[in-house]
């Protein structure tokens, strides 16, 4: 069992690059506080070290050890390890500087939505045998609070993909043990040795549909959010390559400014429940409609806040006036409008619980009066976006939106009163099960059409399987190529699919298809 492993427990990893400068983590177990070598080269033998210096892996960090390492070249590749007192070595690992100055080219690789008892981490796999990836963004989700045989059932499960604590995640200890499960898996361990990440939380690394002041996987009988968003935030800080910033923004050369925003904890304001608000209201219809008139629209619901959408509004402007071709927001929630399509009333089958047919026919009834699919996503804070996509055209940015959560891929142009206003590139989940789950007699093709159908800026999507994408990014042009994995069920590392789509610079909409 690797908690009750001795020395480094769990590899190494690396994050928050700058053109100088980078993070390095490790874990390392022993009886006490133990001082560890820190050593960085550009080649693979040491033979010439070019930084480092000491971490001390505390007990009251969960024996977890990072250093900033400064001093470093920019737009370099190097190596990386940690030395114990014994003269143990830690695996080696590898990572990068941003680049500075002219950049010709950079590529991210997305990633969102890692619930283990789903499924192998091939996602991650696959793209831990890469060395083409610059620079990883993982925006949430990378693990989830669920007790065993709660999401997944126990019928649902993938043998051999137990993790511990068995219960719910609560309390700091539990969270701590969650992290460490996960962080044992070869391949996540692979990814993280193979370049930097950068990583932002969304709601199951607190619990679900996590907002401001509490979520809803959370009742008063396990005490208070308070605390226990401060152990799920106290576990992340120790266990993950981060900083302790909630947002964060990275300077890659004159190619992009790459913006990391915090959208669950800080200022989001509880999302709708439409059950709530059709409590007690015999006609539904008048209902919704009214709502979709009057509170939906609220300006003062808040997804990010005022002292972060300055930060992110003012750093669109400088990243624009600074000449960076590129401002890439890569956070936790689809951006793009999703609608309920009509046929979709067809998918789920005459045998669903009485509730789930209710739900059905509300989001049917919701559809019709202008309400989005998914309040959880930005389509709950239609206010908060709208500030948001303005600010982008307002600063002429490029915008190059990053979103998981939602488990499937996705390509939305984005459009603000009535001009494009930057693209969304949606990733699909490592293993979290999707539309398909949910419609299991219906083709991936179907659902595709119906929600486009519905859904003027959705470009393309896949509702059917589990994936990554990769962000390739130039000068004059972005290309996003979404990779599908064969399977999650058994650990296999083929692809079943690709797809590809690209965006010029100076349109703020994808390429019409059959070009880039």
């Amino acid at each position: 069992m690797a908690m009750a492993a001795q020395g480094f427990t769990h590899g190494v990893a690396s994050g928050e690059p700058g053109a100088d400068s980078i993070l390095l983590w490790t874990r390392y177990v022993a009886p006490s506080d133990t001082r560890l070598t820190v050593e960085l080269s550009e080649s693979p033998d040491f033979a010439h070290i070019a930084g480092g210096g000491t971490a001390i892996a505390t007990g009251e960090r969960d024996h977890t050890a990072k250093l900033v390492v400064g001093g470093l070249r920019p737009g370099r590749w190097y190596h990386y390890r940690f030395i114990a007192p014994d003269g143990t070595i830690s695996p080696i690992g590898r990572t990068r500087t941003l680049p500075e100055g002219p950049t010709t080219a950079f590529t991210i690789a997305l990633f969102s939505c890692a619930n283990m008892p789903f499924g192998w981490f091939n996602v991650y796999g696959h793209a831990a045998a890469r060395r083409d990836i610059d620079l990883i963004a993982h925006v949430g989700d990378y693990l989830y609070e669920y007790r065993v045989g709660v999401y997944p059932s126990s019928q649902e499960a993938v043998p051999g993909r137990l993790v511990q604590p068995s219960h719910e995640l609560v309390a700091l200890a539990d969270y701590r043990l969650r992290y460490a499960a996960y962080r044992a898996d070869p391949d996540l361990q692979q990814l993280h040795r193979m370049a930097p990440m950068i990583a932002q939380w969304d709601d199951h690394e607190f619990a679900n549909d996590t907002w401001k002041g509490g979520a809803e996987n959370h009742n008063e009988g396990e005490g208070s959010w308070a605390d226990r968003m401060a152990a799920a935030e106290c576990a992340h800080s120790e266990w993950m390559p981060v900083s302790d910033s909630r947002w964060r923004e990275y300077q890659v050369g004159d190619l992009a400014t790459v913006f990391l925003p915090e959208t669950r904890v800080t200022a989001r304001d509880k999302p709708f429940d439409l059950g709530d608000l059709l409590q007690g209201k015999s006609d539904v219809a008048a209902a919704l409609k009214q709502f979709a008139e009057t509170g939906y629209r609220d300006p003062a619901r808040q997804v990010m806040g005022p002292e972060q959408e300055r930060w992110l509004f003012d750093g669109f402007a400088k990243s624009v006036k600074a000449g960076t071709r590129w401002q890439v927001c890569a956070q936790q929630i689809v951006m793009g409008s999703l609608f309920t399509p009509p046929e979709s009333k067809d998918w789920f089958g005459a045998d669903q619980p009485d509730y789930v047919k209710r739900r059905v026919a509300v989001a049917q009834l919701a559809a019709k009066a202008g309400l989005p699919l998914n309040m959880d996503s930005w389509d709950g804070y239609p206010a908060a976006r709208a500030r948001l996509l303005a600010a982008a055209q307002r600063a002429d940015a490029d915008l190059v939106t990053l979103s998981g959560d939602s488990h499937n891929a996705w390509a939305f142009d984005l459009v603000h009163d009535r001009r494009p206003a930057g693209i969304e590139v949606g990733g699909a989940s490592v293993t979290s099960p999707g539309f398909e789950a949910f419609t299991p007699g219906i083709a991936d093709e179907v659902r595709v059409a119906a929600l486009r159908a519905a859904s003027p800026q959705l470009r393309w999507a896949n509702t059917r399987d589990r994936g990554y994408v990769t962000l390739a990014l130039t000068p004059d042009r972005v290309t996003a190529d979404w990779h599908s994995l064969a399977t999650v069920g058994v650990r296999d590392l083929r692809l079943s699919s690709s797809h590809r789509m690209t965006a010029a610079r100076g349109r703020r909409s994808y390429d019409p298809e059959g070009r880039g």
